[in-house]
């Protein structure tokens, strides 16, 4: 009882480890599950333009830090001549250049490059709740007034700023409302009517600012509005009243103040660019990994040269070789030369072709077959016969190349890439089992051998298999789990349900 439970805790133990960090790899670095999967990143710069005074100059440049849904892969600044500080805090990012002295006009460069990333949802820390504004009358009335109003008709704090953004929208807004959109201080600013009404319901909210990530030559940054229901962070579009960000906005950063401040200078021009790159989802994930200092990403394949990238792409196909293999053996019941001999066949098809590595395989075969037992007859020694053996499956593969080569039919030049003492060995087993059980079972593990190695290399073949082996390589695990589990199996084999159904109808 002790080791069924050691058994099978070591199998879910395995499976669980592997199939968690590959989860971990989809859901937060996101490394794809099929090859081949385009994701956008947008490339956004800020370009300054600045002419010098006569002493030192500051500018600072705000900086995105969180925006819900959005990830950062990395980000670049360009200020020949000039010092560069970024100044960090949990919510504020700046970028401060300074230079003591500067003779003419020069631009600053800020370049980051963004991506989609749905596990990111962090924002602002929650927020206290603010104190009522003081206003001067009749401002103060028509507050009150319109709190009182929205409150009436809200059930919660999203309905009350939909309520609210939608009066200050409204073509025939009522008088408190219209008293805010005429006043020079409020007009043409509706995120800023919203908060100083918020506020007077006691409702935290900020004004956030940023982009609409699409592929433009030049934009503006646009406001938006976000509200705290002690909870979450809402947001809303002030044109529209409408709840929630959408996936390709991107908050660069807080408040009324504007994105840049300059001393000792003046501000020529301040102009936003985004254009749009896309990248292989994998290519994506990769760049994310090393970015971030991901403790997963020293692990990657892709860290190692390319020709040895290409060879573990194939070594990671062993596996699901060898694990078909096990399901066609001891459940299914089909027989085979050895254990390992039908993979590596496999393998060998994936240069040839299936049906050209097949006849290669069975003429190989058949004609070594036959010479090998005319070296029967001469008595030879194990060794000097398998040796005999290998040179006669070279020379035949010489043999089939030139001729291939001489009707035209290229891929007979990849049998060199057979596994040329696999097929000596089965050669030799073929005719020891011909000798001593007969050439019925020895046809019969020479067909079930070539069929599992065609059913191996259809599943290796998969373009999503391959994927999966190279970029989850901590899949391996979970075949690993799963052969241990395969390892007690001590069940009916299905050749032996068809081979028995007689008897199993005549005891019922």
């Amino acid at each position: 009882m002790g080791r069924r439970i050691h058994w099978l805790a070591l199998v879910l133990t395995l499976v669980a480890t592997g199939l968690s960090i590959a989860v971990y790899k989809h859901r937060v670095l996101g490394y794809p599950l099929q090859a081949e999967t385009i994701e956008p990143t947008w490339i956004v710069q800020a370009r300054m333009q600045i002419t010098p005074g006569s002493g030192p100059i500051k500018a600072s440049l705000k900086l995105p830090t969180n925006s819900p849904g959005m990830g950062q892969l990395r980000e670049n600044f360009i200020s020949r001549g000039y010092g560069l500080t970024v100044q960090e805090s949990r919510a504020h990012r700046e970028a401060v250049w300074t230079v003591r002295r500067a003779t003419q006009r020069q631009s600053l460069y800020y370049q980051g490059v963004f991506y989609r990333d749905p596990v990111s949802q962090t924002f602002l820390p929650r927020p206290a709740f603010p104190d009522v504004p003081s206003l001067e009358e009749p401002f103060q009335t028509a507050m009150l007034s319109t709190v009182e109003e929205v409150r009436r008709q809200s059930a919660d704090i999203s309905s009350f700023t939909t309520s609210l953004l939608n009066r200050i929208n409204s073509s025939a807004p009522t008088e408190e409302m219209a008293l805010f959109l005429n006043s020079p201080d409020y007009r043409g600013h509706r995120v800023r009517t919203a908060r100083v009404i918020l506020a007077g319901a006691r409702i935290p909210s900020v004004q956030i600012n940023g982009f609409y990530l699409t592929d433009v030559s030049r934009t503006q940054p646009v406001r938006w509005l976000a509200v705290h229901n002690q909870r979450e962070w809402l947001f809303f579009d002030p044109a529209t009243g409408q709840m929630g960000l959408p996936e390709n906005f991107l908050i660069w950063w807080t408040g009324e103040s504007p994105p840049i401040d300059v001393e000792g200078a003046d501000l020529v021009d301040l102009g936003w660019s985004i254009r749009r790159n896309d990248l292989t989802a994998l290519d994506l994930a990769e760049q994310r990994s090393a970015a971030h200092a991901n403790w997963l990403a020293p692990f990657s394949l892709f860290n190692l040269p390319v020709q040895a990238q290409a060879v573990y792409a194939v070594l990671m196909l062993v596996p699901v070789g060898a694990f078909i293999m096990i399901l066609m053996r001891n459940v299914i019941g089909m027989p085979s030369f050895g254990t390992f001999m039908p993979v590596l066949i496999a393998l060998a098809f994936r240069e040839t072709g299936l049906l050209a590595g097949l006849v290669m395989f069975s003429i190989v075969v058949a004609v070594g077959l036959s010479l090998r037992f005319y070296l029967a007859r001469l008595q030879l020694l194990l060794v000097p016969r398998l040796t005999a053996v290998l040179i006669i499956v070279v020379f035949l593969m010489v043999l089939l190349s030139l001729a291939s080569h001489s009707m035209g039919w290229e891929v007979g030049l990849s049998v060199g890439l057979f596994p040329m003492v696999i097929l000596a060995m089965i050669i030799e087993r073929m005719s020891i089992v011909w000798e001593e059980r007969g050439p019925s079972d020895a046809l019969k593990e020479g067909l079930g051998s070539g069929v599992i190695a065609a059913l191996a290399f259809l599943v290796m073949s998969l373009q999503l298999v391959q994927h999966l082996a190279f970029v989850y390589p901590e899949l391996m695990l979970v075949v690993l789990g799963l052969t241990i589990l395969m390892g007690r199996y001590s069940g009916y084999r299905l050749n032996e349900l068809i081979r028995f159904r007689v008897l199993a109808r005549s005891a019922k």
